[in-house]
């Protein structure tokens, strides 16, 4: 058998200028990450990460004594979650009332969890629409065409062969998705989980002979509670 672990980089900046690249926060998470799979004495035989620096970063940061080079894989990045904010979010607003009095919402809030808590509401609400598809532009890429190269890459994954242990370094939409790929769910689902996917979690796979099972999803144990994040 076979694991694949899926490592969510560490905290970025979603409301700075830059939203690709990691905090202060995200570094020390990245490093505890590395920290954590060595005190688990694993030895991983492939180190793949996504193209996007916050990804790259923090493949960078846990990376091991003795592990194997890091390889890319572009088909690891997350959704265009600044499409869907820069846009896809004007778009819907345009024409639902109740996303623009989310959007509303989020811009009376000038800092804390306050706006944390309704960007999200905002962003659950463009995301749904995305997904539908009542929602698109070409210049953002459609759930469809990310539902469907995440795929090929976790299928790619479980190809490799028996006694691989892959570390795999993407973000949270990318982390959902497999999950509900993994556990034949319904499309809504890798949504609903993205939203739970906190920073330097770890998400288990086994696999081998054709099957996988998931055997863990989220974990943050490792991360002392103030190195813990979701944004």
């Amino acid at each position: 058998m076979s694991e694949l672990i899926l490592i969510r980089h560490g905290q970025a900046t979603p409301f700075e200028a830059d939203t690709d690249r990691l905090s202060a926060l995200g570094e020390a998470q990245a490093r505890v990450v590395g920290e954590a799979l060595a005190a688990e004495d694993i030895h991983p035989t492939h180190v793949i990460h996504g193209p996007l620096v916050r990804q790259r970063r923090t493949a960078e940061l846990a990376t091991g004594s003795g592990w194997p080079t890091a390889t890319l894989d572009p088909r690891l990045s997350e959704y265009d979650g600044d499409g869907l904010v820069n846009v896809l979010a004007p778009l819907l607003t345009g024409y639902d009332p109740s996303a623009g009095r989310l959007r509303d919402d989020f811009l009376r809030e000038t800092g804390g969890s306050e706006r944390n808590r309704a960007f999200q509401k905002y962003l659950e609400a463009v995301a749904g629409a995305w997904q539908a598809g009542t929602v698109t532009h070409p210049d953002v890429e459609a759930w469809a065409v990310f539902r469907a190269r995440v795929r090929a890459s976790l299928g790619d994954m479980l190809r490799l062969p028996s006694g691989s242990t892959v570390l795999a370094f993407t973000s949270g939409g990318v982390i959902g998705l497999s999950v509900a790929l993994a556990l034949d769910a319904p499309d809504g689902t890798a949504l609903n989980l993205n939203w739970r996917v906190k920073n330097g979690s770890l998400t288990r796979f086994t696999f081998g002979g054709g099957r996988v099972s998931l055997d863990s999803f989220n974990e943050v144990h490792h991360l002392p509670p103030e190195l813990r994040s979701w944004r």
